[in-house]
């Protein structure tokens, strides 16, 4: 069944809305995937904030260019799903490349990050990204540390100062107590 021009308009209007709404796109060929395959993998996508969706692939290329995007014409040859996200870019990522090797059928093809094409290697390293919560407490960690290296310091200076001046005043006592 044909689908008429009104329902092609109404879906590159919704492709755009998504690829607009998300900090990144990823380009899956999901042959060989079962519908339920493809309903668990939907689940972890939306955990993780992002959406999942079979796309036409002559569609998505129209939603590409109308949302300024590169269009990745290799990357739109056979049946091609978008995940989307929304949230954590790396999550995602991550999500995608492990399912991938869990059901080794799927296959994780590139994405678009901040209007660039990805190949699917640089698709692996941003798995390979520690969480966001990991990065903000390294980084707190390595903000603190001259802090916390600057009060030992200070802290070592009037531990001796203080122990020097009751040493101090242990020789006087004894001094008074002698004579």
């Amino acid at each position: 069944m044909a689908i008429t021009r009104e329902k092609k308009k109404q879906m590159v209007a919704a492709y755009v809305d998504a690829l607009s709404g998300s900090k990144a796109v990823f380009l899956t060929d999901y042959r060989g995937l079962s519908v339920s395959g493809l309903q668990d993998l939907r689940a972890k996508v939306r955990e993780v904030g992002g959406g999942h969706l079979v796309v036409k692939n002559t569609l998505v290329a129209r939603a590409l260019k109308e949302a300024h995007l590169p269009v990745p014409e290799e990357m739109l040859q056979g049946p091609v799903a978008l995940s989307f996200a929304y949230e954590e870019i790396p999550s995602l990522a991550k999500v995608l490349r492990d399912f991938a090797k869990d059901t080794e059928i799927m296959e994780v093809k590139g994405g678009i990050l901040d209007g660039e094409l990805l190949s699917q290697s640089q698709v692996e390293s941003l798995a390979d990204m520690p969480p966001r919560e990991v990065v903000m407490a390294q980084l707190l960690g390595l903000i603190q540390q001259p802090g916390n290296q600057a009060a030992s310091i200070v802290n070592a200076v009037g531990s001796k100062l203080a122990a020097t001046l009751k040493a101090y005043a242990d020789q006087l006592q004894s001094a008074e107590a002698a004579a």
